[in-house]
């Protein structure tokens, strides 16, 4: 077979290096993006958290096309952070990649050891792995940053761990009716007490979220798109006659949200 007088075109890096030389020349000082080289570990952790949910909005949408551009977004923020550690002579990419897979390998011991499935294992190496960092009780280790909704339902289930749990679900629903009447006693007194109750019954709602085994920010979630799709069809009702929502008074608008309630797609 003749051979070709073309020259062989180098093999395509992988795309996780060109990712990372990228993020390198970006953060480089000398000829870098300024914005970039001007960031910190701390300006840009924020937008690891907006980045999270925009995946978990593209997957809940089922939005095969975004899906994969939102969980780069995500990722770009942990080689970001990588660079910048990297630079100050912390770690780079290569040790975070590492300390996942490690990780994995032994919250698994069923897969890559000779240890039998265990649906307790898992909690029982994280609980060594919190021991090891000096994260001692129940609580340790649960971050502060999460979302309040969130954190309430992980201090919830670990406190349920050790036995600081109520029987079933009923218990926890008597509970809520209790924090909400001590909420009504608070009305119209000092603001602080207002919100002190106000937290406990949010606290407690999502108890009962973790005891029926529910995610309460899914769940609230599901609410918010609800709550969206009916306002938004009281909106679309009154621009057909001509009108706006800021026009009506309160009957009008319950009696408009009744109907809407009864639209196809409403539930």
């Amino acid at each position: 077979m003749p051979q070709s007088n073309r020259p062989s075109s180098p093999p395509s890096p992988r795309q996780i290096d060109r990712l990372l030389d990228i993020m390198k020349r970006l953060r480089d000082p000398q000829g870098g993006c300024p914005w970039d080289v001007e960031q910190t570990p701390a300006t840009i952790a924020p937008f690891a958290i907006e980045e999270a949910y925009e995946v978990m909005d593209a997957i809940a949408r089922d939005d095969r096309e975004a899906i994969p551009d939102e969980l780069g977004d995500l990722l770009l923020q942990v080689v970001f952070q990588a660079q910048m550690a990297q630079e100050a002579g912390h770690f780079d990419f290569e040790t975070v990649a590492g300390l996942i897979a490690d990780k994995l390998v032994r919250r698994h011991p069923h897969v890559f050891g000779d240890a039998a499935l265990d649906d307790d294992s898992w909690e029982r190496e994280k609980d060594a792995e919190r021991q090891r960092k000096a994260e001692y009780g129940a609580l340790a280790g649960v971050a502060l940053p999460l979302p309040a909704l969130m954190r309430a339902a992980k201090l919830s289930r670990r406190a349920a761990r050790v036995g600081f749990d109520w029987d079933d679900p009923t218990g926890i629903l008597d509970k809520v009716h209790e924090e909400i009447d001590e909420l009504k006693a608070e009305l119209g007194g000092d603001r602080d007490r207002i919100e002190d109750e106000l937290g406990d019954v949010l606290f407690t709602v999502a108890s009962l979220a973790r005891k029926l085994d529910i995610d309460p920010e899914a769940a609230l979630r599901r609410s918010n798109a609800k709550f969206t799709r009916r306002f938004e069809a009281m909106e679309a009702m009154l621009a057909r006659r001509g009108q706006t929502m800021a026009e009506q008074d309160l009957p009008t608008m319950e009696a408009l949200w009744q109907e809407a309630k009864t639209l196809p797609g409403m539930k």
